[in-house]
């Protein structure tokens, strides 16, 4: 398959730059695989799919300020970090700009020295590992000087709104640099909805990295390899999911990430293995789905994996062609838009 395959057009315009007043009043575009029909509703309408005895799976970890803006010791100049992953400890890989001036051996100072960085390797793609020096903790430091790390396509700074509406309702797990946002439409009266009614709700972990934002580069989509993403299932969590697809409940993802983590956790009967790992699965059209049976996702960017990765749960075509009809109905696209449902 070709990259051009999963493309489309979308206008500026419809990528959202803020969140929508409330987290449930976004829309909602349900597609029925077996039914072949697609209506047009909000989100809080989306428990009116799901039924006793479903389990909603659910990516709990927590984006953390991972933008940092300081200065280079030796000269003073201005210096932007962003911190991908942690490495061990206090060893990070880490984006930094601009790139050309920071060499190994250099340090650069974050908020008024509380925190320094000190450049000791070269990582891929122009990145820096770098090892981090502080008094007291670490995340606290981050909590009082970095910035949430917005994607690329929202045009602005980040800003105290965003503290609360590019997290999860449910985020508990420090270590993504990017939110699972799909989960971003629940409220916490959907959730307590959702457990009366007799659904379950699971928990999985898969810390984002920057890897969700990388352009696939090559031409052909086989080509394309993930970077590794960690991720966890505990022992609770995968009962609650093993026992409702026993059962004959329906998995129903929240979030490319929570179907991620499921599928690299899969046995052969379907089931999920507890436990920590490290993913580079991808997934595109061809791929057989071992866990999930429906998907809550946001709408993508045009030729990402995660476009590649919804197109193998239905038809690419038909994908393409719903995506043109929500872009024709002026859904909003990306981390602050709209959302989908797959049946």
């Amino acid at each position: 398959m070709h990259i051009n395959d999963f493309d489309y057009y979308l206008p500026e315009e419809l990528i959202a730059q803020h969140p929508a007043d409330k987290r449930d009043e976004s829309r909602l575009l349900v597609i029925n695989r077996s039914l072949n029909t697609v209506e047009h509703k909000n989100f809080f309408n989306i428990l009116d799919y799901i039924n006793p005895g479903d389990c909603l799976v659910m990516n709990n970890s927590k984006v953390i300020p991972a933008r940092l803006f300081g200065f280079k010791e030796k000269t003073g100049a201005k210096v932007e970090f962003l911190l991908i992953k942690r490495l061990e400890n206090d060893l990070w890989e880490t984006m930094v700009r601009p790139g050309k001036k920071l060499h190994l051996g250099d340090i650069v100072s974050f908020g008024e020295g509380k925190l320094k960085a000190e450049i000791l390797d070269y990582g891929e793609d122009g990145t820096r590992i770098v090892r981090f020096h502080y008094s007291g903790v670490f995340l606290e430091l981050l909590d009082e000087i970095g910035r949430i790390p917005l994607p690329p396509y929202i045009e602005r700074e980040s800003n105290e709104q965003d503290k609360e509406r590019y997290q999860t309702v449910y985020c508990k797990t420090e270590g993504s640099v990017a939110a699972p946002t799909a989960g971003l439409h629940f409220t916490e009266e959907l959730l307590e909805e959702a457990k009366k009614k007799g659904i379950q709700t699971a928990y999985v972990t898969l810390h984002v990295g920057i890897g969700t934002f990388r352009p696939v580069k090559c031409d052909t989509v086989e080509e394309h390899k993930m970077h590794f993403e960690e991720y966890e299932i505990d022992e609770e969590n995968a009962a609650i999911i093993n026992q409702t697809k026993k059962a004959g409940g329906r998995i129903i993802s929240v979030g490319t990430t929570s179907t991620r983590t499921l599928e690299s956790a899969a046995q052969a009967d379907g089931s999920v293995k507890p436990g920590r790992g490290n993913t580079d699965i991808f997934i595109y059209p061809g791929y057989q789905f071992k866990v999930i049976d429906a998907l809550i996702t946001n709408f993508h960017l045009p030729k990402s994996t995660l476009l590649m990765l919804v197109s193998a749960l239905y038809n690419r075509e038909t994908m393409l062609k719903i995506y043109e009809d929500a872009v024709k109905e002026n859904y909003r696209f990306f981390s602050y838009g709209d959302a989908m449902l797959i049946l």
